[in-house]
């Protein structure tokens, strides 16, 4: 997918991080490309390091649109889960999909269902794709 992208401001310890502007929303995130390109549109892919707990990281979600924001140090990604027959998932979030494992069981009644996943922002990254 291209979003937008921002160099946020730095210290020699952090990570480089972005700000990411999708069609459904902001956050800051890390970027896992040449810090000199942060600016700019770019083709990227996600990932996102912490499993999916149901009922911990993960709920159902009250609004049936997807939705990308930020609360505090958390990124908020709201979509429709789709269970895999592999135990993993992936999050439909408008024309783009993130993968995620699984901590634990979900209900298979919540196959496509509307879910809210709630992650820190330091686990989420950007990686520029390059055609």
């Amino acid at each position: 997918m291209f979003v937008r992208t921002e160099s946020m401001p730095q210290t020699p310890q952090q990570h480089v991080t972005v700000r990411v502007h999708t069609p459904i929303g902001s956050a800051v995130v890390l970027w896992r490309g040449d810090p000199q390109e942060t600016d700019g549109q770019h083709l990227i892919e996600w990932t996102v390091d912490p499993d999916i707990h149901w009922g911990q990281n993960t709920r159902p979600a009250a609004a049936t649109e997807p939705e990308l924001r930020q609360e505090g140090d958390r990124v908020i990604m709201r979509g429709r889960l789709h269970l895999t027959d592999d135990g993993a998932a992936h999050l439909q979030m408008g024309h783009w999909s993130v993968l995620f494992d699984l901590a634990s069981p979900i209900p298979s009644s919540m196959d496509e269902s509307w879910v809210e996943i709630s992650v820190g922002s330091e686990s989420v990254a950007l990686h520029p794709y390059q055609t």
